[in-house]
């Protein structure tokens, strides 16, 4: 059943929401320390909204030839194979949504206390009680979390926009700090495996270019909606990262934002002082929550289409046109990674799994194309998009590998496991 609720700004926004989170405000601290080059930073950021644009054309191709909710896993079970489909649902648990809402609701908590008040209070209890609330949410009813996730974009678009043109013009250009080569910091030498880490940490980033795909299959006229939703919030977040990212690398000084994970506020307390910083951490807060909140709408959707192929437990099946016992599941595991991770191992691990996981959904449009020739009239400018995001996320992944083989590990690991309780399953299906 469509849902008038689900209209071309509500996808839009939920396209943004997913997208400004935690990867903007914490990367580029880490990136600035690797790289040791605010222009190199900035590069990256660029290239990534590259592809990034490229994928948001290549999953509109995929909705246009399929508007169904589910995500990877639809593309990929119905195009590919059910095996495919099952590990990319099964990454989507465990990576996609689990390990991106714990990433948020961890910087969420990074910003709003800040260093002077950590210890506080326990450590990951604000984060624990962000996907609580957001939990709460999305699980009364759909109508109320799409208003909700609505008004809360509203704001955080409105608090990024002052927040960048404060940025831009409060100090003159030759008062910019990280544009001076003086300012810039010792690292170890930059090689193109290193820049590739980089790009992975980027691209996790970008990463909710695809948000709108979730739930497709809810929205009325989903092959025309879906794909305009998907390019214009994907090219609103790539406008925004890079002004945000002028902001954080090359107005303070290079030395005070490497390494750092609340680069942000680190920035804003250069530029306007205390009182400035303060509102910008508010401002981070609220863009966090809506992507925790986004996340949680959006991933459940997932495991009951996986449920209604009988993948999943059939508990997690919409009931009421809303996934509340899958809502639950994602919560209870997104905690769970809070309690037992850091920023940096979450962004490697994150940013190498959805990567493989965008790539294969992708490899699916010319699948569905090389069977069906004549569906290439409703793909503009096919198949160059879905060719260079294909190139470059594989190649960023091959060479981030090399660099960080630990979180790698752990991302080939989900995939195996995935594997074998696909085969469990299938095993215990009756024919």
């Amino acid at each position: 059943m469509s849902n008038k609720q689900l209209g071309l700004y509500t996808l839009s926004g939920l396209v943004v929401a997913n997208m400004i989170g935690a990867g903007i405000f914490t990367a580029s601290g880490f990136a600035l320390g690797d790289l040791g080059s605010p222009r190199l930073v900035m590069l990256a950021w660029l290239a990534g909204g590259v592809i990034a644009i490229t994928g948001a054309i290549s999953y509109g191709y995929l909705v246009k030839l399929n508007p169904q909710s589910g995500g990877e896993y639809l593309f990929l079970s119905r195009n590919i194979h059910p095996l495919l489909g099952f590990i990319a649902g099964w990454v989507s648990l465990l990576a996609g949504f689990t390990g991106a809402i714990a990433y948020s609701a961890m910087t969420l908590e990074t910003y709003l206390l800040g260093a002077e008040f950590r210890g506080s209070i326990p450590e990951n209890t604000i984060a624990t009680s962000v996907i609580v609330l957001a939990l709460f949410v999305h699980g009364i009813r759909l109508s109320f979390g799409a208003v909700t996730q609505n008004i809360a974009v509203i704001f955080k678009l409105i608090f990024i926009t002052g927040f960048i043109l404060y940025g831009l013009f409060a100090l003159p250009i030759d008062s910019w700090q990280g544009m001076q080569t003086s300012t810039a910091i010792q690292s170890d030498p930059v090689t193109i495996f290193t820049f590739a880490v980089t790009l992975m940490w980027v691209s996790f980033s970008y990463s909710g270019f695809n948000a709108a795909t979730y739930i497709a299959g809810e929205v009325d006229n989903a092959k025309t909606l879906v794909p305009r939703a998907l390019l214009m919030g994907t090219g609103l977040t790539v406008i925004v990262y890079v002004l945000l990212n002028m902001i954080f690398v090359l107005i303070p000084p290079s030395s005070s934002i490497a390494f750092q994970e609340d680069v942000a506020a680190i920035a804003a307390q250069f530029i306007g002082g205390d009182q400035f910083a303060i509102v910008v951490r508010i401002l981070i807060v609220m863009a966090l929550f809506t992507s925790v909140s986004a996340m949680i709408m959006i991933g459940p959707r997932v495991y009951a289409k996986m449920a209604d192929d009988g993948l999943m437990p059939q508990l997690l099946k919409l009931q009421g046109g809303i996934p509340r016992a899958a809502i639950v599941v994602q919560s209870v595991l997104a905690v769970v990674v809070v309690w037992i991770s850091t920023l940096r191992e979450l962004l490697s691990y994150l940013g190498f799994m959805l990567g493989l996981s965008t790539a294969a959904t992708v490899v699916s449009v010319f699948v569905v194309v090389h069977k069906n020739p004549q569906c290439k009239v409703q793909l503009p400018a096919y198949p160059w998009p879905a060719i260079v995001y294909v190139f470059f996320t594989l190649i960023i992944a091959a060479m981030a590998a090399v660099n960080e083989p630990r979180e790698m590990l752990a991302a080939l690991i989900t995939l195996v496991s995935g594997v074998v309780l696909y085969m469990i399953i299938n095993r215990k299906t009756p024919a």
